[in-house]
């Protein structure tokens, strides 16, 4: 059987640390313990943020831990006719609908004591342009998740969906819940006004022209797999497999953000750090992290 392919994908807004190193050493050793490739994935849809510097000092990092990757680099800022075909196929089948809300509208659509709200891209979206069709210059893209639920034969049918989790945090077999998606993630934006497109819509896009078979990322990101299980269904992408591993945190128990420059992994070589002592701080001492 062909070997894992895993892909680790940053943005580059920053410069990595501890914790992005373990990441993509994490999806490197699953690679490589398999015989399988390492891809590396360039998320800067984020224009805004993006700085060629970052993209650059990325590279320098991966390549002193020693990983390896195919040419030519896949950018998601070349791809964006990618994601626009995608979100024309949705729009083709009424499955999106414009949105001009503003993070305002929402605020007071969801005052009301009997609207819920959930930590997922914000609060659950009050459904107010859902059925809209009419896209005005500006507007977002919305999934219409009940609608997307329908048309792959409803909550019954959805439970049949399942994600693979082979990671630390939450491993076995896991099935799609409708109600958890509706309640819990809602009527995302697939699209923002700004790019013509956003991060769920892209990594599902980009993980199946890759062909990643195992998908490798935080914990945090966990939250996500069963909308990004949604749309692969909805495309009739492969299904990889999941492996969310722990996060790096420092002392205080708080995850490690790219302003953290104490553990930036420039700063700890500047200090004298080696890759092997980058992997000793990780508890990755060998390459034996296996799926």
């Amino acid at each position: 059987m062909p070997g894992h392919v895993t892909r680790f994908a940053p943005s580059p807004t920053g410069r990595l640390h501890l914790g992005h190193a373990f990441s993509a050493l994490t999806a490197w050793n699953i690679a490589e313990n398999s015989g399988g490739k390492f891809e590396l994935r360039i998320e800067d849809i984020d224009t805004g943020r993006s700085r060629p510097e970052f993209e650059a000092a990325i590279l320098e990092d991966l390549a002193w831990l020693g990983l390896r990757w195919p040419k030519p680099l896949w950018r998601q800022s070349a791809r964006l006719p990618a994601y626009a075909t995608a979100l024309e196929r949705l729009k083709v089948t009424g499955l999106v609908y414009p949105c001009t809300c503003s993070r305002r509208d929402i605020t007071a659509a969801l005052s009301a004591p009997q609207e819920g709200a959930a930590d997922f891209d914000g609060p659950v979206y009050p459904g107010t342009c859902r059925g809209r069709r009419d896209a005005p210059p500006g507007a977002a893209w919305r999934l219409d998740l009940a609608a997307a639920i329908a048309r792959l034969g409803g909550p019954q049918a959805l439970a049949q969906l399942v994600m693979r989790e082979t990671g630390p945090v939450a491993p076995g077999v896991h099935a799609l819940d409708a109600e958890a998606l509706i309640a819990e993630v809602g009527d995302v934006v697939l699209a923002r006004k700004d790019i013509g497109t956003s991060y769920h819509l892209a990594v599902v896009v980009d993980d199946a022209a890759q062909g990643i078979s195992h998908v490798v990322r935080g914990a945090d990101l966990m939250v996500a797999t069963p909308l990004h299980r949604l749309l692969q269904a909805l495309f009739g992408y492969p299904v990889p497999v999941w492996h969310h591993h722990r996060l790096i945190r420092d002392e205080s128990g708080r995850r490690l953000a790219k302003r953290d420059q104490a553990r930036a992994l420039a700063t700890l070589r500047e200090e004298g750090a080696t890759p092997a002592d980058i992997r000793a701080m990780l508890g990755l001492r060998t390459a034996a992290v296996r799926a």
